[in-house]
């Protein structure tokens, strides 16, 4: 029950699938289903998941297809025992990874570059898995924050760079892991501290130990976990996501200010960036789109007509709150551009006299290799398409981001901490050229 709620309150960072598997030291217990958490689960699955661990996920689609096989946590099991990996990231070497282990007679069950973590492993003549992981993360490249069950125990890892967060936290004499800290905080389980980049975490008969670390490197924590798609309510990189985008908020005002009636947030990740952007300005803010809340996050659906379709019934205008008023949207970013043409568009009909928008972020204009669903470049709008070009296509008087400095002095972190290439181009590492022509699929 501990993990079903945890994957509750993490229910945001992925809407396609969702999956449970517990042990009790002699045997596998597992539940995986397509859709969300409170669809795939009730109290006799739940009841059937027996064990003293386990570990949870919900996915959305950046490596391998929407489908129950590509499902997580993913099990393998071996002469050795079974090894459970629930994974947070992309590999940017896969494609390599891949033919190394086909040729070397491995098969490929699944699309997930997840699953080539374990073949390696597996291959790994290590008498512990502390000791496989230390031998075989070395071979593989990209962002990973992993959970394993492995061992009678279960174990945390982060890649070197730091991309994807991963926590520690304490639930009475027990530990518990998870990508945000709003997971701890629905269990009453007490934050302890991140696991750090390039850190191993074993959690068994001894407590919680630091198994070892990779050689140092520069980190380079994803930037868009702050600006979109993190719980406002939520601790990651052991800053606040709340008071970080009210910052953004903030800053965005004072480099484009705009003369308007009123602000209007986009609920919900934008709601955050506005209420900085008011208090900054001195703008009030009013809700003139309302929020169905029975319609998951449009940008993390698999595709674009699904996308298209939610945004129409995921916000209902207020015709009498927009009518012949300037209208300040407050985005927290803008991808495909197609989303807020609908909502721009939505407002004119409504009656708005201007509409203006202000981006909490600099344009996008370069792919993610790292796990955040947007892997080609001709996905982003900025990345082909000047400011002016979007302005018109989505429809607006004027279109304003934020700037790169801007963004970057809005943290609470050193700027040099962040990974920025979707902004920049500037990658943390080199990227592999038939890995960015072929996208993250890997068949």
């Amino acid at each position: 029950m501990l993990i079903y709620l945890g994957l509750y309150a993490l229910q945001h960072r992925g809407e396609e699938s969702c999956g449970i598997v517990t042990a009790n030291g002699k045997r596998i217990y597992q539940h995986r289903s397509m859709g969300v958490i409170s669809d795939a689960f009730d109290k006799a699955t739940l009841k059937k998941l027996k064990g003293h661990c386990g570990i949870g996920h919900v996915r959305y689609s950046t490596t391998g297809s929407s489908t129950l096989d590509n499902a997580q946590p993913f099990v393998i099991k071996h002469k050795r025992g079974a090894i459970v990996i629930a994974h947070n990231g992309n590999l940017t070497n896969s494609l390599e990874l891949k033919n190394m282990l086909e040729t070397g007679g491995s098969i490929i069950q699944t699309s997930m570059d997840s699953e080539l973590i374990l073949h390696l492993l597996v291959k790994n003549k290590s008498a512990s898995i502390k000791e496989s992981l230390i031998k075989t993360l070395p071979k593989i490249r990209g962002a990973y924050s992993l959970l394993m069950l492995a061992d009678n125990s279960m174990i945390g890892v982060r890649d070197p760079y730091g991309f994807r967060p991963l926590c520690i936290g304490r639930l009475k004499k027990s530990f518990v892991l998870a990508s945000e800290t709003c997971a701890f905080d629905l269990v009453n389980a007490e934050y302890v501290r991140d696991v750090k980049p390039g850190e191993i975490v074993v959690i068994g008969k001894n407590g919680l130990e630091s198994a070892g670390f990779f050689p140092p490197t520069r980190k380079a924590f994803c930037i868009f976990e702050f600006i979109y798609f993190a719980r406002p309510d939520s601790n990651i990189f052991a800053k606040n996501v709340y008071i970080t985008r009210k910052r953004l908020g903030r800053t965005l005002a004072k480099e484009h200010p705009v003369d308007a009636d009123f602000i209007m947030p986009v609920p919900d990740s934008g709601t955050y960036a506005a209420l900085g952007f008011s208090e900054e300005s001195k703008i009030p803010i009013e809700m003139g789109l309302i929020r169905n809340h029975y319609i998951g996050r449009t940008f993390i659906q698999p595709s674009q007509p699904k996308r298209d379709f939610n945004v129409k019934i995921k916000l209902n205008p207020i015709r009498d709150v927009l009518r012949d008023k300037k209208i300040v949207i407050v985005e927290d970013s803008i991808v495909r551009g197609t989303t807020s043409k609908i909502r721009v568009r939505t407002l004119r009909q409504a009656g708005a006299k201007e509409v203006h928008m202000r981006v909490s972020c600099p344009p996008l204009v370069a792919p993610c290799y790292y796990g955040i669903d947007f892997p080609t470049a001709k996905e982003l709008i900025a990345s082909e398409h000047s400011i002016e070009e979007i302005r018109k296509f989505v429809g607006l008087d004027s279109l304003k981001y934020l700037s790169l400095d801007g963004m970057l002095e809005s943290m609470m972190l050193p700027r040099e901490d962040f990974c920025t290439a979707c902004f920049t181009k500037e990658y943390p590492e080199v990227i592999d050229k038939r890995f960015t022509k072929k996208g993250l699929e890997v068949k």
